[in-house]
């Protein structure tokens, strides 16, 4: 079936939403994107229409969301900052739906996370299950990807990682390091969601890669692909945070939060059902060797403090 002709993707000039513009462009598919950022580069050279992603105004929103036959939800926040906290990210996600039914746009394609759950201990996923609910109760047709670790252009977890490694000849592993980790490249998400887009009904669906490997057997994967001699150092959790926040301190940035790592220990980023994407981190390593982990990316520059946060 095929695409219909207009679609709103949020965030298109950041991650996620970058690779799922791409491929609507790819499929002559018309593009807007809702944005936070007007001053961010604008990779597609003038081909996506631009316009504010302003949660306080409605009316606004609901203007810019006329005419989209479908809207991708790539909105939230890793953690909570400032006044920005996860319930106002899980309102404005609420917000957003209500001015898209209020647009009469088609259909929703939300960007979630693999085991998210209202009555998640942990905020970031309790917090994303919060929003899947508020989809399914909008009255307009959805689709959620639950998408596990993702990685891929513009990705930050494992470009860290790898500046890491290229810098520090030892790397603390959090406790074992045996908890398992599934990750899906960006490009494979965004066909499965664009695909999603282009279907009727409502569905629910991981997003997941085609390999389930121990975060230590990921560090080892980096390591060896970079061509690398740094030595995994397993030490207690609470130790390697601190030694995180070192780091973070140095760089003026939020390396991971505890919520983060309890998360990935406790082997949330993986998913029971068949894999949907096909290309393996592995490969994707040795293609992008050169470049991976030259440059430190900076979750608080990229995300937080063009706002004043």
């Amino acid at each position: 079936m095929p695409h219909p002709e207009r679609a709103v993707v949020t965030g298109a000039f950041g991650y996620t939403g970058r690779h799922v513009a791409r491929r609507l462009l790819d499929l002559g598919v018309r593009v807007r994107t809702l944005t936070r950022r007007r001053d961010r580069a604008d990779a597609f050279g003038g081909r996506v229409e631009v316009a504010p992603a302003d949660f306080t105004d409605r009316a606004e929103l609901r203007g810019s969301l006329e005419g989209a036959d479908v809207l991708y939800n790539t909105y939230w926040v890793r953690f909570a900052r400032g006044q920005t906290t996860f319930n106002v990210a899980v309102k404005n996600s609420k917000t957003l739906f209500e001015a898209a039914a209020d647009a009469g746009v088609g259909k929703i394609v939300h960007f979630s996370v693999t085991n998210a759950a209202s009555d998640s201990r942990l905020p970031y996923f309790k917090g994303k299950g919060q929003v899947e609910e508020s989809l399914q109760c909008v009255g307009v047709p959805y689709a959620i990807i639950r998408p596990t670790l993702v990685f891929g252009d513009g990705d930050i977890l494992i470009n860290n990682i790898a500046w890491a490694l290229r810098r520090f000849p030892v790397f603390p592993v959090y406790g074992g390091g045996d908890y398992p980790v599934q990750p899906v490249y960006a490009g494979d998400l965004a066909t499965q969601a664009v695909a999603a887009g282009s279907h009727g009904g409502n569905s629910v669906s991981d997003a997941a890669g085609p390999d389930t490997m121990s975060f230590a057997s990921l560090l080892r994967l980096v390591t060896t692909g970079l061509g690398l001699g740094s030595r995994l150092v397993h030490i207690s959790p609470s130790v390697a945070f601190a030694l995180t926040g070192l780091v973070g301190l140095v760089m003026r940035d939020v390396v991971l939060t505890r919520d983060e790592i309890a998360g990935l220990m406790a082997g949330l980023l993986t998913s029971d059902a068949p894999p949907t994407g096909s290309t393996s981190l592995s490969s994707w390593i040795r293609q992008n060797a050169d470049g991976l982990g030259r440059k430190y990316v900076s979750e608080l520059g990229r995300n937080w403090r063009p706002f004043g946060q």
